[in-house]
């Protein structure tokens, strides 16, 4: 079974072909190792591989890697991408470096008002619903703009992009017609004023049709830490 190191370097080169197919730098694209469920040993050797970016979906696992690997230098960026309710709003706030996943007011304002006033502004993305599927998180496309423009001037928050989790899809087409609509809902808002330069979209199974939208990060988990036990939208 290959290494974690092995992963990581075979998604780095993935990441690094799509940019390059689609015109633009490697660099500029994130790649954020999605760590949940995963132990802190495997957590622990990403990072020996150079991996600081790691993306959480459970609030109590995320804290109890954070305390545990809190020693490391430069210390792990942490990005929270799971469904954000109000009971885990204030660890969020607490804990994070970005959360991915807003999609009401009312938890941006909570994150808002739970950031200590010597952090950092916590980084946030809004969640979009691209495949209009009723059972999953995110904000209408029609209703962006409007929940972008209250957010972006809420304390101690800074609005950095949109996130979206599409349909899982076998059509590369498809996919790359939902990450089209993020990327267009992105630069609608950059047109009224808004600074975002983040599109947090692809995972595994996708990211070349991701990063041929646009994709500034790209969340991985199965590719680099391997088959989890449980079903996952967001790795």
């Amino acid at each position: 079974m290959p290494s974690i190191s092995t992963n990581l370097q075979a998604v780095a080169a993935r990441i690094a072909a799509a940019a390059r197919a689609a015109g633009g730098d490697p660099g500029a694209v994130k790649l954020l190792a999605v760590s949940k469920t995963w132990p802190t040993d495997a957590v622990r050797e990403a990072y020996r591989a150079g991996q600081r970016a790691f993306g959480e979906n459970y609030v109590q696992e995320a804290a109890e890697k954070i305390a545990a690997l809190a020693a490391l230098d430069p210390a792990p960026e942490w990005h929270f991408i799971g469904p954000l309710q109000g009971n885990k709003t204030r660890i969020v706030a607490a804990l994070f470096d970005w959360a991915h996943s807003v999609d009401r007011l009312k938890i941006a304002e909570r994150l808002s008002a739970q950031r200590g006033d010597g952090q950092p502004p916590l980084q946030v993305c809004l969640q979009v619903n691209v495949s209009g599927e009723a059972s999953k998180s995110g904000v209408a496309p029609n209703e962006v703009a409007a929940l972008a423009r209250r957010i972006a001037v809420l304390p101690r928050l800074r609005l950095r992009g949109l996130m979206c989790i599409p349909e899982p899809s076998e059509d590369a087409s498809l996919l790359r017609q939902r990450f089209a609509v993020l990327r267009q809902l992105r630069d609608d808002l950059v047109g009224m004023g808004l600074a975002l330069d983040t599109l947090s979209m692809g995972m595994s199974h996708d990211l070349e049709a991701a990063i041929a939208e646009g994709a500034t990060i790209v969340r991985v988990g199965t590719a680099i830490f391997g088959e989890r036990h449980e079903s996952s939208a967001t790795g």
